[in-house]
């Protein structure tokens, strides 16, 4: 008789995989060989959940959670995951981590054997090569933590990020990466393990892991000040131990003190949480760990005094959480009891951070940063996470994709939403009203055919309103920074035709915004690239001689579902 767990799989092949990639000095491995050993068969009426785990026997299964995941309840899953302390042993991870991770994949399902083409193409062979395998550029070497694997189970997690390298150029910088890897295989195979990884470096909606070196910078200036209003007792502790700089460099190793400080059995419940809610599970770890430290540090007769803190500062957070003194569930409890830490609070700090982190490159002419700025904008930036959740019709792709669009200048700034139909109504005036006295603006067109396409507006609105020389309005107004884009079906940018510096264009390449009471259009010349009702509901897209575009629609004529139009504003 083959034993089983609750969610039927075999303890045999969890046994298995651990003997081929779980270092037998590791406790997890031991836990795994006594499942298989006479003593468990012995406990005929048995219940795994109860392994390491006597006070709660009534964990959720995998079913329970599947259930709540098809049916779309984040919130209800997001409480069970935090609240069921599953032994670190448990077979429920084989299942569960790659079904809340395929939750957040973009686009088709991959194939199977997809992996193995892919290790083929780049290795010529699925064998493990007998040789160490060289590591992406963008992994950091003192960061790859293997978590107790065996030689080969480390052989495998360096093939799964080679993989994941060759997959995704845009990976500049993750030192996480390899980490979170390793992590995974103690519960699955090498090849879904890759299908986990593909899913969180580039997610629908959240952020998992960061990808640029900008962005890892982001990550530790953000947590330092959220840290310094929901731990803010510890952090002025922190401070008093080191003053000046040092308290700064702190904060640089956050992610480690998750990632490389805490014992295994914390960890494992920490990515429980991690693989649905995301990056943010970090962040409110991190910050309970420093509550946690400062409560336990300044508690009597504690074995971490201030002189020993300061006289190791650099090591005292690690070692403290080596030995921290709470379990898992404690731990996580602590995270989740910080109050008025939302996600929406947490993208305003990065968002912040990031565009003061971009303004301060752009503006010092740094060249190693603006080489990397096009790398800074993957679909994973928490700055996209921002704009989508004021967004009613976008993905964080198509937003990643207008942000790398857009003039260098303007990236410096926050994006916000100015008017939507579906908010604001659907009339010219209110338009007008909330919208022309930005400049630039963005506006984004979803048809009830589910096309999106819009324009760059380079100038305000209001010009409508100017005269002439001769008391007569302007019909056209703008500059040729002006520019029309599609985003689905088809992704394509329509930049001025005078772009390239051509004298002899005419009078329609220069016909770049149109406005009054009655409608609204972009671009003329032999046709009007946009153009729409003064009740923003129905409009027409024909070729014209400004951006010499194709309709941004298959018919020509459209009916508006949503109009969003975005401005942009210094960072407060």
């Amino acid at each position: 008789m083959v034993a089983k767990t609750p969610e039927g799989i075999s303890l045999e092949n969890l046994s298995k995989r651990a003997s081929v990639y779980i270092d037998p000095d590791c406790d997890l491995y031991l836990e795994l060989q006594y499942l298989q050993s006479a003593d468990f068969h012995k406990c005929t009426c048995f219940d795994l959940n109860l392994l390491t785990s006597g006070k709660k026997p009534n964990l959720k299964t995998f079913q329970d959670v599947q259930s709540l995941i098809q049916q779309g309840k984040k919130r209800e899953t997001k409480l069970v995951l935090r609240e069921n302390s599953w032994p670190t042993n448990s077979p429920i991870r084989s299942q569960l981590w790659p079904a809340l991770c395929s939750q957040h994949h973009v686009g088709k399902t991959m194939l199977d054997g997809f992996y193995w083409d892919m290790v083929n193409q780049v290795f010529g062979t699925t064998e493990l090569p007998e040789k160490p395998i060289m590591l992406p550029p963008f992994v950091d070497s003192t960061h790859c933590l293997p978590y107790h694997l065996t030689r080969k189970g480390r052989a495998v997690a360096d093939r799964v990020v080679s993989v994941l390298g060759y997959a995704c150029p845009d990976i500049t910088y993750s030192p996480t990466l390899y980490p979170i890897t390793a992590i995974l295989l103690h519960f699955m195979s090498e090849e879904e393990c890759y299908h986990c990884m593909a899913s969180l470096v580039a997610p629908k909606d959240k952020v998992f892991i960061t990808q640029t070196k900008l962005l890892y910078e982001v990550t530790w200036k953000t947590v330092m000040q959220i840290a310094k209003k929901h731990a803010k007792s510890a952090v002025l502790y922190l401070s008093r131990l080191c003053p000046g700089q040092k308290s700064e460099r702190i904060f640089m190793d956050w992610c480690w003190w998750v990632l490389g400080g805490l014992p295994f059995p914390h960890l494992v419940r920490v990515m429980d949480c991690f693989f649905h809610e995301g990056i943010k599970v970090f962040y409110r770890v991190a910050l309970a760990i420093l509550i946690l430290f400062h409560k336990h540090s300044t508690a009597t007769n504690s074995e971490w005094d201030a002189d020993t803190i300061k006289n190791d500062i650099d090591n005292a957070l690690p070692k403290f959480c080596k030995n921290i003194p709470v379990s898992p569930t404690k731990l996580l409890r602590t995270a989740f009891s910080i109050r008025a830490l939302s996600s929406t609070y947490i993208s305003r700090i990065f968002l912040k951070t990031e565009m003061v982190l971009k303004s301060k490159s752009v503006l010092s002419g740094s060249k190693q940063m603006v080489r990397s700025r096009s790398s800074d904008n993957l679909p994973t930036s928490q700055s996209q996470v921002n704009v989508q959740m004021m967004s009613h019709t976008l993905t964080i792709r198509e937003l990643f994709t207008l942000w790398s669009w857009l003039p260098v200048r303007i990236t410096m700034y926050q994006p916000v939403l100015l008017y939507t139909t579906e908010e604001h109504g659907c009339s010219l005036t209110t338009f007008y009203v909330r919208v022309e006295q930005h400049e630039p603006t963005l506006l984004m067109i979803k048809t009830c055919n589910n096309e999106v396409f819009g324009a760059y507006c380079s100038s305000r609105w209001f010009e409508r309103n100017l005269k002439d020389d001769r008391g007569q309005r302007q019909a056209y107004f703008g500059t040729g920074e002006t520019f029309l884009f599609s985003l689905y079906p088809e992704r394509a940018k329509y930049p001025w035709v005078g772009i390239e510096g051509d004298k002899r264009l005419g009078h329609g390449s220069e016909l770049f915004m149109a406005a009054d009471s009655k409608m609204i259009t972009i671009g003329g010349g032999e046709g009007q690239a946009i153009w729409m009702d003064e009740n923003i509901r129905f409009g027409k897209t024909d070729r014209c001689q400004t951006f010499n575009n194709p309709p941004l629609c298959a018919t020509g004529d459209f009916e508006i579902r949503v109009l969003e139009v975005y401005g942009f504003v210094e960072c407060e």
